[in-house]
């Protein structure tokens, strides 16, 4: 894939959710929800200051992180489905 964020946007992969509960209840496809997590596919170079000061990003490519709800554009680049987010969209960062 040959797409690369500008500024201080990020290309993320949600990471799939449980198909069960921790009781062991199977949750059909209809009610689950859009996974907040995923994998930081590319990375932009980062803001700018006023004075043009480049801010480099906290994330880095391969990261897991945690975004909100309804944080980014989604978007399909060769058939997947992807997010693309600010920065300052991302809650943390997963270790």
């Amino acid at each position: 894939m040959a797409f690369k964020p500008l500024h201080d946007r990020v290309l993320v992969k949600r990471i799939a959710s449980t198909e069960k509960t921790t009781g062991g209840l199977i949750i059909p496809e209809s009610a689950k929800e859009k996974p907040a997590e995923g994998e930081i596919i590319s990375v932009g170079e980062g803001a700018r200051k006023d004075s043009g000061e480049l801010i480099a990003p906290a994330v880095k490519a391969g990261d897991r992180i945690l975004f909100g709800k309804w944080s980014g554009t989604e978007v399909k680049l060769d058939g997947e489905e992807l997010l693309i987010m600010k920065e300052s969209d991302i809650m943390g960062i997963i270790s």
